[in-house]
């Protein structure tokens, strides 16, 4: 078995890691897709390679590059594809607004793409900018703008002589998940009308005589997406005449979903290629996997063009100015989306601060000041050792500004209790909190209210709670908890505007009932750090969430 095993690899040009490195173990754990990356001819055949949620990992776009290489070399037509959410999640496109994506996307010869919910964090006029630039198609079957289309829902490439459909989905929750202020107008296709769009999709393409259907979708399989049908288990079930399914959004790594639907997604930045085979004689897809990048090789002109990016943000933003000497903990779940931790303290309290070290809001006018910031918008772990503008620019890179709002004691347990309904589950708007002490029951069922709506009008993917049932507030700021009096909250502008469950901060921030001061939130811990710590994260002060936070889970 390892001299055959050893065979394969031998042959597979793509194959980085020196054959005396790989352990024997390793070698069997990756027989299957060792196997499959080393067919030594795909005359006759095209092979779909995609990637999904690559979020600024821009130095992965050299593996897609050379896997397109490694397939032409040997006979094979190719149609590189992604699935969304390639504008944010690392300074190297961040500061950018999506821009150095695009370039990126180029220099590997992109086919096609639909849009993920980040892609719209620069707006809506800025995400347009960017696609003049791009070198190919950008779909998407359910975004509108004053009810037309903002891109075509499909596009049909034809490789081998056959006609293959392409047609794009974008979650509905984006109108939720990017901030509402900077997607006013826009509207997503919420509820049965998601399917509606994709079914139209479908038909579209079946009369222009396409031979196979592929769905190049930004749904996902997250838990939070279930109950309002919006997974892309959910779509393909109630869809007739999709063939395949690329997936993206949840971050999964899947070659089908739970059900066995022929879903597949590549988890996020980077950390597998997809790959989908049509035979060019039957029209028929006769395999379809994802391979590991660690495995493989890099174009040298697509890296060399990444590495350019890479080098000058690094120079810039790459000088530390701070120490930590403990892990910052940045994951979703269980993390960010699903508890408190201390990073969330460590953000809601340089939040706090920046607004409150001047003076204001003024403590004779509230009866408190908290900090609250949605765990969905801390993308990244900060490691133990030196720390960087670009290491909190990566944790915090939507450019978000600090907020304030006023509200009463029973909107701040409104915004609690909506943004935890589906806890344990993870869910982007859980709050990190500062100068709160709560308890939230998650034994006791979410009590679902009327559909929440954002400024403009337009349904929001989530619900008020009727009544308040999960979620006690114990004490602010070491006082009792006084329902009827007024809190100032310091937020981020996305809350403050209705982001992810935050209807309420939205409501009063409306009304006028607070401010946005303008500070970036990077900016805001970077002083934080530096001048509130002297420059050093110790353990004493972070290295275990403070416990503002209790939850009861069941046994």
């Amino acid at each position: 078995m390892y001299r055959k095993l050893t065979a394969l690899i031998l042959c597979l040009l793509m194959l980085t890691t020196s054959i005396t490195a790989l352990a024997t173990k390793e070698l069997i754990d990756n027989a299957t897709v060792m196997i499959k990356t080393s067919q030594l001819d795909f005359s006759g055949k095209t092979v779909i390679i995609h990637s999904n949620d690559v979020h600024g990992a821009i130095d992965g776009y050299a593996y897609m590059a050379k896997c397109a290489q490694y397939v032409r070399d040997l006979g094979g037509e190719v149609i590189l594809a992604d699935a969304g959410d390639f504008s944010q999640g690392a300074p190297y496109v961040s500061l950018s607004q999506g821009h150095t994506a695009i370039e990126m996307m180029n220099a590997v010869g992109y086919d096609i793409a639909t849009l993920g919910n980040h892609e719209f964090d620069f707006g809506y006029d800025k995400l347009m900018e960017n696609l003049k630039d791009a070198n190919f198609p950008v779909i998407s079957a359910n975004v509108y703008k004053d009810g037309k289309l903002i891109l075509p829902a499909t596009a049909i490439l034809e490789r081998g002589g056959l006609k293959i459909g392409f047609f794009g989905m974008e979650t509905p929750e984006t109108a939720t998940k990017v901030n509402p202020s900077l997607i006013s107008g826009i509207s997503f296709s919420p509820f049965e009308q998601l399917y509606e769009a994709a079914q139209s999709a479908v038909d579209s393409l079946k009369a222009e005589g396409v031979d196979l259907i592929i769905g190049l979708w930004h749904l996902g399989i997250d838990d939070e997406s279930a109950s309002n049908g919006y997974r892309s288990s959910d779509v393909y079930e109630k869809v007739e005449g999709i063939d395949f399914v690329i997936d993206a959004h949840s971050h999964t790594v899947m070659t089908e979903d739970g059900d066995n639907n022929p879903i597949q997604s590549t988890g996020t930045r980077f950390a597998t290629i997809g790959a989908v085979i049509i035979d060019n004689a039957t029209g028929k897809i006769v395999d379809h996997y994802l391979l590991p990048t660690q495995y493989l090789k890099k174009d040298d002109d697509v890296d060399a063009t990444a590495q350019e990016i890479i080098s000058a943000v690094d120079e810039e933003y790459g000088a530390p100015f701070a120490t930590t000497e403990v892990l910052l903990n940045g994951e979703r779940d269980p993390g960010n989306r699903t508890m408190e931790t201390n990073l969330g303290d460590l953000i809601s309290d340089a939040m706090v601060w920046s607004v409150t070290r001047e003076g204001g809001p003024e403590q004779d006018e509230v009866a408190g000041v908290v900090g609250i910031t949605n765990g969905g918008g801390i993308r990244a772990s900060i490691e133990i050792g030196e720390v960087s503008m670009k290491d909190v620019n990566t944790v915090l890179p939507f450019g978000n500004t600090v907020a304030v709002v006023y509200v009463k004691g029973s909107e701040l347990l409104e915004a609690l209790e909506a943004s935890t309904f589906c806890t344990p589950s993870a869910i982007g708007g859980y709050p990190q909190t500062s100068g709160i002490e709560w308890t939230l029951d998650t034994t006791v069922e979410y009590d679902q209210g009327e559909l929440y709506h954002n400024a403009d009008g337009s349904d929001t993917s989530y619900y008020a709670p009727a009544s308040i049932k999960r979620v006690t507030i114990t004490a602010v700021n070491g006082e009792a908890f006084d329902p009827d009096a007024t809190y100032a909250v310091v937020t981020n502008n996305f809350c403050a505007a209705g982001g992810d469950t935050y209807n309420a901060f939205m409501r009063a921030f409306q009304d006028g009932a607070g401010f946005d001061t303008g500070i970036p939130m990077d900016e805001a811990v970077t002083n934080y750090v530096t001048d509130v710590l002297d420059g050093k994260i110790t353990a004493e002060a972070y290295g275990e969430p403070r416990g503002s936070e209790t939850q009861i889970l069941a046994e």
